[in-house]
This record gives structure tokens, sequence and C-alpha cells, in this order.
């Protein structure tokens, strides 16, 4: 008798290697590789032109692949637990594997999914592959029954020391194809994109891992918050559409830092590189277990803080036009490419809440509008974390000084005049300044219309926001 298929459905998991949900599957059977184009995730890639064809591409590159291996991948659009129960009577298979979700919607969507295979008699497999270490064993080795970690450090701690499984290489995986029925493979006018993107694939990501770990990783701790040097490992797309594990990426920095040769700052960045796909993993495991957090604040004490839903000058902000160099720039950048520094995005985050104590999920919205990356609950648990009302809370709020951090971090406009033509003409000499004079740059900025002067005055907007918090929080 002929070995049953297990049917397995691709998502933001799109690669053969290093995949726990392909393993998952693989343990039951041979496996029918689909790809379900359902309305929540259309949605998600209809938000930004970029992001649709980035996945467009990554789709495209898996499906090759698996040619290559002589099965080809099913597309099919529609309702996945019906499309995947009806695949499964056309086919025999005794059920289906997929990547859990760990947004609100995306957990209330596998939930669906599983309850409907089950109903239909199918096995439905939930598997834990987008993290390096899985929600369920952080919150195991924390010892609280059911309860994820609420505070980074001591989550920190414990990812340390946790082991990072690995899955059988792909070589090892049999594929099966099928008379089933399949559909042509997405294109970015689909989603309503014109956009060509950047090459997505398994084979591009672990370029850019190899270049990170030869070029840039040594001087990660050093520069990594300097936005005009480029050294980033410019894989946030990539992992979270899965052309690339996050344990893939964690094992081969663990095998750096056990060099016995690395110097001691190359060991010092290296663990803050390992500390910001920990992050990754707090966020996501966060979300896992208080889901609700996608909408409320997930500290309940500022559940009833006020929060704007406009102001003035929020247009400016996203236009990348609010005076401040290092915002604009940000902004400007993540218009144009689909991507922001890390560091800047905090700083142009801080801007929105604070300066003009605009509710977090207004900014959250709008740069989801613009981002290649499809990672919601991170997304979340950054603004959160930015914006005071989420994770590890200070006893005040993070409020960053856009103009000291230009000057700590941009120091001589390198990055401002990459992303804003308009201040291009200022030479290099003129844009360092001290902490201690005027709160914008000493330069004639102001002598063209095409630059903005400053939309709010940081100090007074930072006073007024930390009045109205500490009344709120110490009534």
């Amino acid at each position: 008798m002929a070995e049953r298929p297990f049917i397995y459905r691709f998502s933001t998991d799109l690669r053969l290697e290093d995949h726990a949900g392909l393993a998952a599957a693989a343990s039951h059977g041979v496996v029918l590789p689909i790809i379900v184009i359902d309305d929540g995730l259309a949605s998600r890639l209809k938000a930004s032109p970029r992001r649709a064809a980035f996945f467009c591409s990554a789709v495209g590159a898996l499906a090759a692949e698996l040619r290559e291996m002589g099965s080809p991948l099913m597309v099919r659009r529609g309702s996945p637990g019906k499309i995947i129960a009806e695949i499964a009577r056309a086919t025999g298979a005794d059920g289906a594997a997929w990547s859990a979700s760990y947004h609100a919607q995306g957990i209330r969507d596998d939930r669906r999914l599983q309850s409907e295979l089950e109903e239909a008699g199918l096995a439905a497999l939930l598997v834990h592959d987008a993290p390096v270490i899985p929600p369920e064993e952080s919150a195991a080795a924390r010892g609280a029954e059911g309860a994820g970690y609420r505070a980074f450090a001591p989550y920190f701690e414990r990812w340390w020391k946790l082991g990072i499984a690995s899955y059988e290489n792909p070589l090892l995986l049999r594929f099966i194809s099928s008379e089933a029925g399949g559909q042509a493979l997405p294109q970015p006018d689909e989603f309503g994109s014109n956009d060509e993107g950047a090459a997505a694939s398994p084979q591009v990501a672990r370029v850019l891992l190899e270049r990170f770990l030869e070029d840039r990783a040594a001087q990660y701790g050093a520069a990594g918050a300097i936005p005009s040097e480029n050294a980033t490992s410019q894989l946030s797309a990539h992992i979270s559409f899965g052309t690339i594990s996050a344990r893939t990426i964690a094992r081969r920095v663990r095998e750096r830092l056990g060099d016995p040769f690395s110097l001691g700052e190359q060991r010092a960045s290296l663990r803050l590189f390992l500390r910001a796909l920990a992050r990754r993993d707090f966020f996501l495991q966060l979300s896992w277990f208080y889901p609700g957090a996608a909408h409320e604040a997930l500290q309940e004490k500022m559940q009833g803080f006020a929060l704007a839903q406009d102001h003035p000058a929020l247009d400016a902000w996203r236009a990348g036009k609010t005076g401040y160099p290092f915002v604009d720039a940000g902004i400007r950048q993540l218009h144009q490419t689909g991507w922001m520094h890390p560091h800047v995005r905090a700083v142009a985050a801080s801007f929105l809440c604070f300066d003009l104590s605009v509710d977090w999920r207004v900014g959250l919205e709008e740069w989801d509008r613009s981002l290649v990356e499809d990672d919601p609950a991170l997304a979340t648990g950054n603004w959160q974390w930015i914006a005071g009302v989420g994770a590890d809370m200070a006893q005040f709020p993070r409020i960053y000084n856009p103009e000291r951090q230009r000057r700590r971090y941009d120091p001589d406009g390198t990055y401002a005049r990459r992303w804003i033509p308009e201040l291009r003409h200022i030479p290099r000499e003129a844009w360092h300044g001290r902490a201690d004079d005027s709160p914008q740059l000493s330069l004639s900025l102001f002598e063209r219309d095409a630059y903005p002067q400053p939309v709010v005055d940081h100090a007074v907007a930072a006073r007024a926001f930390l009045t109205r918090y500490r009344a709120f929080v110490s009534p």
C-alpha cells in the first residue's frame, strides 16, 4: 500500500532548510506542499506594495526549489480549511501542518483552521517555526505554568541558556506531486503592486547572513546604532517571510562566539546581535501569551491614558518634514526603501508618541503601509515598548531628544543628507554641534523654503507629555 501524504501549508516560512513545520509534516509521511492565499494574507500584502513584491519573489524561489525536487508547489486561493480538506480528500492525505502565527488575528485564524480540520477528521499540526526558541519552551523553562515573560531581562537570561533546535536538511525531505489542481503563482499586481522589489530567496538570505558575519558583525556593537554605517544584517524582511530561519542565524552567530580567536570587541558585538534576535522572540512570545496587546496597552495601568488620533503636525511626520533631520531622514528612508534603520525607528516613533502625543497605533498602521517586513506581533511589541505602555516599563517613558540623537549618531549629517535632498547643500563641517547649543542644528536651514522649521519645540512638548503622564499614573 502506498504511503499516504501529509499536507504542508506554507505561509510566511518560504524555504526548505531548517524548517520545523516541514520536519513535523515529514514525520507523518511524504509531504504535499501547498500555499493558500486567503483573505488575511492578501490583506497584509495589499497593505504594502514592496511587501507584495517581496512575497511573490520568495514564493517563486520556493516553487523553483520544489520543482527541482520533483514536486510542484500547489497554489490555491480561498478558505484554508475548505481547500485543505478538499485536497486531503482528493489525495488521501491524513492531515496538514503549518507554521504558527503570533499576532492576534493570526492566532484566531490558526485556531479556527485547527478546529475545521479536526472536524473533518484530519490531523492538524500547528508548529512553532518563526522563533529561535518556541514560546512554550521558554515559558516551561521559567517554571510558571502557562505564563510568558513580560520583562525582557529575565527572558533573555533564560533564552541565552536554552539550546537551539535544528531540523533536517531539505535533501532528506520527501515530497509528492498531486493532480488535485493548482493555480498560478502569485504576482505583485494581484495585490495592487507594480513594484518589482528586491530578489527574495533563501539563497539571497544566506548571502546576506554570510556577508554580515564576515564584514559587519564584529563592528555591530560600535556601529550598529549609526545609521550611515549600514552595519545591520539587512535580514528583517527575510526573517519575517521565512526565507531564512531565525534558528539558523542564531546558531551561526553562536558558532562565531565559540571561535577561540575572536577578540573581545567581536564577542561583545555578536552577543549584542543575539540580544536583538532574543528581543524578537520576546515580542513573539509576548503576543502569543497576551494577544490582547495587539489592540490595548499591555500595562493595565496605561489602558485609560488618553492618546490623540491626530495632530496638526501628523502629516508632516508622515511625510518626513518635521524639521528634525534625524526623524525626517528615517521616514524618507522608509518611504523609498521599505526599511528604516532600527535606532532611527525608535527616535521617529518616540517623536510621534511624545512630541506629538499621538496614539502609537496610528504610527504602527502608517509604517505598515511602507514596510517590506510583515511581522505584526514584533511591530506591536516595539511600538508599545517605545510608547511606554508595553513590556519593560521604565520609571518614566523613554523620550528621545531627536536633535541630541542626531548629534550623537549622525554628527556630520551623512545619513540626513543622504535622504533629505534639501539639506545636501550644507557642508559636512557645518553639521557638528555641542549638546548645549541650540536645540536645533546651528545651520541656516531655514533660508530656503524647501526644508521646514521644526513643527514643535521638543523640550516644551516633552515636558508637557511628562506632566500629563505623572498626573495620570500618580493622581
